[in-house]
């Protein structure tokens, strides 16, 4: 692939800063990071992966490298580092101001090691998405050494919430500057809420803890006839969980739906009263936004990013024991606190604004 040779400034890629994208190209996260960036910088990318559809239309084929490597995201990905010259050589030719890296020990490190090895003169700027720092570097001391020497080799980072902001500074992270992975634009109110609807989306693997979902939900079901769980996404655990629901005689009140398009998804959360997310790690979910921006009010783990969130069960409820779970949902206002999740989400939660303060950020770096 021949890289990208057009004079900065051309019209119709955008004025001032020349940004280089380096994540998943097949993630909607990064996709929603170009749709915000495409108008504003000349944008390119690099994906260790393919990319989704909608990159081809948002930049040509010379603004785009895909890697098509299978990273694990945990950092060393042997498949990911033997790119690297190519992606030094293609990096070299664009001349970026900023690489911008999403996932800091995998593509953070794929951004500072073709800087150091290319000479090149731009600047980087990573973007945490939560394990990289919350998981990742308590994984053994080399995972911790590698996270390190990303986030020292940042001018400046992003991070979703204070907690992992705080972490990030103590591995060695300069300027932190956080902001909610938020929402594109509010969505509409269209659909009639029922009572004991719960939603829960994210992904059926380990970490999310999809099985205390179920748990929860089957003290839920014990004290409300009406109560249904929708359960979307994939992931390992499906099948088991699929067996536990029928084996708990749960099976025609729990719908498992696979995983969902935006609009599928979308009409999900406006008919669901509650939304659960479990994890044992997490920084501040995009779906968690996406809920509260629906009306339906979270059920969540006892994180400090999910305090952050939600405040003293202001906007939803804290999970520890399961025992009182039910009675302490039969005392709130759902009605209430729909409009008071969205209102709080169109002042704290959209996109849009944090995205033009941190461009404004790195224009100031970039003087």
């Amino acid at each position: 692939m021949t890289a990208p040779q057009t004079p900065k400034g051309q019209p119709g890629l955008g004025s001032g800063l020349r940004l280089v994208l380096i994540g998943d190209g097949e993630s909607p996260h990064l996709l929603k990071w170009a749709r915000a960036l495409a108008p504003r910088v000349q944008l390119h990318a690099i994906s260790s992966r393919g990319f989704l559809p909608e990159f081809h239309r948002l930049l040509p084929d010379a603004q785009r490298l895909a890697l098509n490597t299978a990273p694990d995201h945990g950092g060393g990905n042997i498949a990911l580092v033997k790119q690297l010259p190519k992606v030094g050589a293609w990096l070299q030719q664009t001349d970026a101001d900023w690489l911008h890296a999403h996932y800091l020990t995998s593509h953070g490190t794929l951004a500072w090691a073709a800087k150091l090895g290319w000479r090149l003169r731009a600047q980087i700027a990573g973007s945490a998405w939560g394990s990289d720092i919350l998981v990742t570097p308590h994984r053994g001391g080399s995972w911790k050494w590698l996270t390190k020497k990303a986030l020292r080799s940042c001018a400046l980072t992003t991070s979703d919430s204070q907690h992992m902001a705080e972490r990030m500074r103590e591995l060695g992270a300069g300027e932190v500057m956080v902001f909610p992975f938020g929402l594109e634009a509010m969505p509409r109110q269209n659909a009639k809420k029922q009572p004991w609807l719960c939603f829960a989306n994210r992904g059926l693997e380990p970490i999310y803890r999809p099985q205390l979902v179920i748990d929860a939900f089957a003290r839920i079901a014990a004290a409300q006839p009406e109560a249904r769980l929708v359960v979307a996404n994939e992931g390992s655990l499906r099948p088991a969980l699929e067996a536990e629901v029928a084996a708990r005689g749960l099976g025609d009140r729990v719908s498992f739906v696979g995983r969902l398009d935006a609009a599928a998804q979308a009409a999900h959360y406006a008919r669901a009263t509650w939304f659960l997310s479990l994890p044992e790690s997490d920084s501040v979910s995009v779906s968690v936004l996406e809920a509260m921006a629906h009306g339906a009010v979270p059920l969540l783990s006892d994180l400090p990013a999910n305090r952050e969130l939600i405040g003293d069960s202001a906007r939803g409820l804290i999970v520890g024991s399961l025992d009182d779970l039910p009675a302490r949902m039969a005392a709130l206002d759902t009605v209430r606190l729909a409009v008071t999740n969205r209102d709080w989400v169109a002042v704290n939660g959209l996109f849009e604004p944090h995205v033009q303060r941190f461009l404004t950020r790195l224009r100031e770096l970039s003087a």
